[in-house]
């Protein structure tokens, strides 16, 4: 369903090109999901924004359905932004602190068909929160609440790929299990593909078929998740494996 090939990202530091991708290659397949690892840095996440047009690239080629992103017009990326929802880190930051659960949500909805009644009580159903969360506010929220917030916001359009940037790195380790098996839920329920970018293969290994293991910006190993997570070749894909619990 995408395709990233052989792309590079640059970007300008004190007046000289930085390299923060290079020669980026990797498939994600409808109703499957597919992990990008590496440590703060790696250029995991410059990744997660060129696939939602948010970053250009210098060389190489995104591919959705066969079709360049490069050729999209106006109609083409309002279709594409449609069908590829991103879910970011911070989710205080991504949710508009002057609107509420409910506001947040309809607008979102609003932009691709009217609303009606139970939308919203639907989309607080599908990430398992309480109706009574639809008149608060962000601030008033816990970080495993927003971000379920920001899950609804995502899925309210019916994307058939989920990009999750680090959407579990800011919680606490009980809320990380149960947003990690709410994503995973999801997926399957939804018919999802989920481009999942994050630093911890313990996650990866309950989420993901396929891993890509980044290093300062170059892919150091990939392949199917068990096999790299059982017999790693590259020392860092070793590195990362050794520095985090397992979680079940």
């Amino acid at each position: 369903m995408l395709e990233f090939r052989e792309v590079s990202v640059e970007y300008a530091v004190r007046g000289k090109a930085h390299r923060a991708v290079e020669s980026f290659s990797l498939e994600v397949g409808a109703v499957e999901c597919v992990g990008v690892v590496g440590e703060s840095g790696s250029g995991k996440s410059t990744v997660a924004k060129v696939a939602t047009g948010l970053v250009p690239w210098v060389s190489g080629d995104v591919v959705f359905e066969g079709r360049s992103l490069s050729t999209f017009d106006k109609a083409a990326w309002r279709q594409y932004r449609q069908s590829v929802q991103l879910v970011f880190q911070d989710s205080l930051g991504a949710l508009n602190p002057r609107m509420t659960v409910r506001r947040a949500l309809t607008e979102v909805v609003t932009l691709y068909h009217p609303p009606v009644e139970d939308d919203i009580r639907s989309l607080l159903d599908l990430v398992e929160l309480p109706l009574s969360v639809q008149d608060q506010y962000p601030h008033e929220l816990s970080g495993g609440q927003r971000q379920r917030v920001a899950l609804a916001r995502a899925v309210a359009v019916r994307p058939r790929l989920l990009i999750a940037d680090e959407p579990v790195s800011a919680l606490d380790v009980a809320v990380q299990a149960n947003i990690i098996h709410l994503l995973d839920r999801l997926r399957r329920e939804m018919g999802m593909g989920l481009l999942f970018i994050g630093h911890d293969l313990a996650v990866v290994r309950v989420l993901c078929s396929r891993v890509a293991v980044m290093h300062r910006g170059v892919i150091v190993e990939s392949g199917e998740t068990a096999q790299v997570l059982s017999a790693p070749v590259a020392e860092y894909t070793k590195t990362l494996l050794a520095a985090v619990p397992r979680i079940k």
